[in-house]
């Protein structure tokens, strides 16, 4: 049904762009285009990663990567992908476009997790051996930092905003908090015994673990850093997500050869879902109607239809699937909104496509910017003065539609455009 509301979204772009008729084509050139959601499971003993086509539910390319590659991170644009290495101390920065390595980074020894921000500028990658953190500059690809955390870190997770890290230590069974503000760790939480896979609400006030031999789920208030819960999930619990809406948790059960269901409400499991043998990885679709579990043992991955919780499709990729972290990109628009000297790389705006909220990264030299947002025809829909380098804003008004942003501060001016969608 979600997929149904975004195609009827872009009928009614064309139409209105039909209805403008030549002015519209003085002021901009439109060609739109809908890249599908793209599932990237990491196959470790192949040394690959299968990308799968998640309308189709086909394997359409197998890359290589590095040694036993383990934990996978996709930007929110749905332009590279991220992927560790455990085998070769490295991430592997794959090309969505080209479905090529596009860079190989060097970070610590033995990584496993790995998360990219939403605004796609930092990469946070957690290194088994070491007991670190390494911190990479997503846009230049380079390592700008080493942050210690607990004994044995395994998942990560950045939170929407990009202001903590959340990384699940396994052998000291807590939970390091990074401020990446001054990237330290500014508190320990102890979960459930031996945690791996860990993530984090979307509106960023719950975090969740993955607890092992605990066979648990702990749930940790993000704002007081306390524990709030632990949920008795199945056996040998390990990788975990949430879905867009932040209502359910799915974690994947390795020795239970299970999914279970979590009702963040009530943080209770609501469902119980056989999959393959020895899922390890879990990702939800960013429209929420699907859930793919990577299992390690069949070489496969499990396609659950969420309205049902019943496997839908059994998907054979390379050998032995992992996965660890988000692996599956959310859609792409290639809007291709030709407007000669538009763009200004001195500006960041996420999400885009936007929902409720707009969050603006200017950097002009003065912080007191005029914003004004105007619809596809030149009309005043939202104007505001920014007091600072990072602002967001509520665009929960507006209606599906492409819209214009315009800065201006001491004689500077920046310009762009997003896209508001509510699928």
């Amino acid at each position: 049904m979600k997929n149904e509301h975004f195609k009827r979204f872009f009928i009614q772009l064309i139409n209105v762009y039909s209805r403008i008729g030549c002015i519209a084509f003085v002021l901009i050139s439109i060609s739109i285009s809908l890249k599908a959601q793209t599932a990237y499971l990491t196959n470790a003993s192949s040394n690959s990663v299968s990308v799968i086509d998640v309308s189709t539910n086909i394997v359409t390319h197998i890359i290589s990567v590095g040694s036993f590659p383990y934990g996978v991170s996709v930007s929110s644009d749905g332009t590279k992908v991220y992927v560790t290495n455990n085998g070769s101390n490295t991430v592997s920065v794959i090309n969505t476009s080209t479905n090529a390595v596009a860079a190989t980074i060097a970070v610590g020894n033995s990584p496993v997790g790995v998360s990219v921000s939403t605004d796609g500028s930092m990469l946070y990658v957690s290194n088994y051996n070491d007991s670190t953190v390494s911190i990479v500059n997503a846009i230049t690809n380079n390592v700008t930092g080493t942050i210690h955390v607990g004994a044995q870190p395994f998942g990560i997770c950045v939170n929407y905003d990009g202001s903590m890290v959340y990384v699940a230590n396994y052998s000291t069974s807590n939970v390091s908090v990074i401020n990446t503000s001054g990237n330290t760790v500014i508190a320990t939480i102890a979960v459930g015994l031996h945690p791996l896979g860990i993530c984090v609400t979307p509106d960023g006030t719950k975090v969740y673990t993955a607890n092992e031999t605990a066979n648990s789920v702990t749930v940790i208030n993000a704002v007081t850093n306390t524990v709030m819960d632990s949920i008795p999930v199945g056996v040998y619990a390990f990788g975990i997500t949430v879905n867009p809406d932040g209502s359910k948790v799915y974690v994947a059960n390795r020795n239970g050869n299970s999914v279970s269901v979590i009702s963040t409400s009530t943080n209770t499991v609501i469902d119980s879902i056989p999959v393959g043998f020895n899922p390890e990885g879990v990702s939800v679709s960013p429209d929420g109607t699907k859930v793919y579990s990577s299992n390690f043992t069949s070489n496969a991955t499990s396609v659950v239809n969420t309205v049902t919780n019943t496997v839908s499709n059994t998907i054979s990729v390379g050998s032995n699937p992992i996965s660890l972290g988000n692996f599956i990109s959310i859609y792409s628009l290639g809007l291709g909104i030709g407007s000669s000297g538009f763009e200004n790389d001195a500006i960041t705006i996420y999400p885009n496509p936007a929902y409720t909220i707009l969050n603006i990264h200017s950097q002009l030299s003065n912080l007191n910017s005029q914003l004004l947002i105007t619809d596809i025809m030149g009309n005043e829909v939202y104007k505001e003065t920014l007091t600072g380098i990072d602002n967001s804003i509520d665009i929960s008004t507006l209606s599906n539609g492409i819209y214009f942003y315009h800065l201006t501060s001491n004689k500077q001016s920046q310009n762009g455009k997003f896209v508001v969608t509510k699928i």
